[in-house]
């Protein structure tokens, strides 16, 4: 019997197998070869013939030592550091609210919230860089009119206005990851508390905000790995002010070097460089949560 199941059991786990490898492993493979290799030309100014050989770990030196790939890492280390508790403690607050007993119209403002996630990234940026370009922006008029001189694509605001573009976009989202969490607790834990005395605040300081710390963990990683993969809204914004480098975030510095420079070996170390970063961000941010787990259960 244990024979049959277990060529059972393998037929099962076959195709997922083979998709993991062909979709995760081959691609990182891949790119893990390409960064070690560097293209020689051969001919007077270089105009000969091309041949790859090996580079070891100069392409990755390189990038270290690349200012704008390097300041590229401090700005989205920067933006991650206000954003990401900015969009998961507004998606908690939110969860938190429309899960409420007194809550009315749960359904519209659940999808409204939401609605902003199902709109694609570039879309979003479009629609955001109309609003913040002076002279075609109702809020920019707006707020000229009341005697606030603001420009929301100057050096200094840049980076905020793309905050807020990914905070309008993916609040909805998490906001729904934790509404999950929330339905999956029994509502005869909550009947229980208000049988106890407990207000609506002691529910959800004391029982609904413990019960969510899954779904929590969960969507920080998540920001944290997306804040590392910021891409397409300062490309998009880049056309609209020239505040926007080629090395403002890794992923476009990355993205130039690989099509503008065809400097496709140096491109792929700088995306292993992300993936190791964000690796390890996400897997310390883990380790942090469940030292601090083991330290409640004390």
């Amino acid at each position: 019997m244990t024979a049959p199941r277990n060529r059972a059991a393998a037929g099962f786990l076959l195709p997922f197998c083979l998709l993991f490898l062909a979709c995760f492993i081959a691609p990182i493979g891949y790119a893990l070869y390409q960064s070690m290799l560097k293209v020689e030309r051969t001919g007077a100014l270089g105009l000969g013939s091309e041949t790859q050989v090996f580079a070891g770990l100069s392409n990755y030196t390189h990038a270290l030592e690349d200012d704008r790939f390097v300041a590229g890492f401090g700005r989205v280390l920067l933006f991650g550091a206000v954003q990401v508790p900015v969009m998961i403690l507004l998606a908690t607050v939110l969860a938190l609210l429309l899960e409420s007993a007194s809550a009315r119209g749960v359904v519209f403002f659940r999808a409204a919230f939401f609605l902003p996630y199902g709109v694609p990234g570039v879309i979003a940026s479009i629609l955001w860089g109309f609003l913040y370009v002076p002279g075609i922006s109702p809020l920019v008029d707006v707020l000229h009119g009341a005697g606030w001189e603001v420009d929301f694509l100057s050096d200094g605001t840049l980076l905020w206005s793309i905050a807020n573009i990914v905070l309008w976009q993916f609040t909805g989202y998490n906001m729904l990851v934790l509404i999950s969490q929330l339905k999956a607790v029994p509502g005869d834990l909550y009947e229980a508390a208000r049988i106890d005395g407990a207000n609506a605040w002691q529910v959800a300081w004391r029982i609904k905000l413990p019960l969510m710390r899954p779904a929590l963990v969960l969507t920080t990683v998540f920001s944290i790995i997306g804040t590392l993969q910021l891409f397409s809204e300062p490309l998009v914004l880049r056309p609209l002010t020239g505040n926007v480098d080629t090395g403002y975030t890794p992923n476009l510095h990355a993205y130039d070097e690989a099509f503008k420079s065809n400097n496709y070996h140096g491109a792929a170390a700088e995306a292993v460089l992300l993936a190791l970063v964000a690796c390890v961000l996400s897997f310390g941010f883990l380790r942090l949560v469940g030292r601090s787990g083991k330290g409640d259960d004390r």
